[in-house]
């Protein structure tokens, strides 16, 4: 619990953070009750430091959240730690929690996207949910969607996973847990193949990054985690957006301040029955679970959502 801290710091480590949206969005989470800051430290070790002598929980960025999973990985060995599954099965983690029993790692990107994808089907429910159930709402979340998201299909709904940094780990673990049939790409083949085989029990298919025009046809979900756009992205026409199977293709992407799905396949999207879900939505469903988690209190939405708002405008 918060009142086992006394003079309880939050923030981020990572390098480079400065710019981060992240202390704003805490901040109007709980009205500035708690200070949170930007770690930006060039070494890990420094960063890490940092976090075990004064803060009770941080949010981990690049390029630090394996390093941080290693040291949590090394505390549970040592019985002195704990891994959430989605951590666990990506080899990451961005969220760090001291507790008395040790250190917590948890994977929020995992949330963020399985949030992002439910609002999406089931619109009003992260809202719901929150309210119902608390700070630890995303795994009620998650066992819904389990259960009801394949009725909205005609046939077992498909999901295509561009990319495999630690984004896209936590996203394709995140499609397949909530049902879909999911493609792995990355630019590097071996390494989506060396992650399918590590996790069999999702039946991960890889394919090559030659076949992403076709594969987004076919796929009714697409998440997309490249850093740039490749170029198939331009020639996709509104046919090649349309979903036979009952519920509309979906299109999330994680760069949310250059978006590789300009404006023009965003409307395009959009008019084949579809929806393009910005990736500032990941981000502030990102917060709204982990912030919960890190602090044990359920998060202001409604000030998480105008404070996203607010960013985005500046942004644009």
């Amino acid at each position: 619990m918060t009142e086992d801290f006394p003079n309880i710091r939050y923030g981020l480590i990572g390098h480079p953070v400065q710019g981060s949206g992240s202390p704003a969005l805490f901040r109007a989470a709980y009205n500035g009750t708690w200070p949170y800051d930007l770690i930006d430290e060039a070494e890990f070790e420094t960063a890490w430091n940092r976090f075990l002598t004064g803060y009770r929980a941080v949010n981990v960025t690049a390029p630090f959240k394996e390093k941080a999973f290693a040291k949590v990985l090394q505390a549970v060995r040592e019985g002195r730690g704990s891994l959430d599954g989605p951590a666990a099965r990506t080899g990451a983690t961005n969220l760090v929690v001291r507790t008395d029993e040790g250190l917590e790692a948890h994977n929020a990107d995992f949330s963020g996207i399985l949030l992002t994808v439910a609002e999406s089907y089931f619109p009003g429910i992260v809202r719901e949910f929150l309210g119902t159930f608390g700070e630890r709402f995303h795994i009620k979340v998650h066992q819904f969607c389990r259960a009801r998201l394949e009725s909205l299909f005609k046939e077992r709904p498909q999901a295509l996973v561009v990319g495999l940094g630690g984004a896209g780990k936590a996203a394709a673990v995140a499609a397949a847990e909530l049902g879909f049939a999911t493609v792995l790409m990355n630019r590097t083949p071996e390494k989506a193949q060396a992650f399918a085989d590590a996790l069999p029990e999702y039946g991960f298919l890889v394919d090559p990054l030659s076949d992403f025009a076709g594969a987004v046809k076919e796929c009714d979900l697409v998440i997309y985690t490249l850093p740039v756009a490749l170029e198939e992205i331009a020639g996709l026409s509104a046919d090649d957006l349309v979903s036979t199977n009952g519920a509309g293709k979906r299109i999330l992407e994680a760069n949310y301040r250059q978006p590789s799905f300009d404006g023009a396949a965003q409307f395009k999207t959009a008019a084949a029955g579809g929806e393009y879900l910005h990736g500032r939505r990941w981000l502030l469903y990102q917060a709204l679970a982990g912030y919960g988690l890190m602090t044990g209190r359920t998060p202001d939405l409604d000030a998480l959502e105008k404070e996203s708002a607010r960013s985005a405008g500046k942004s644009e």
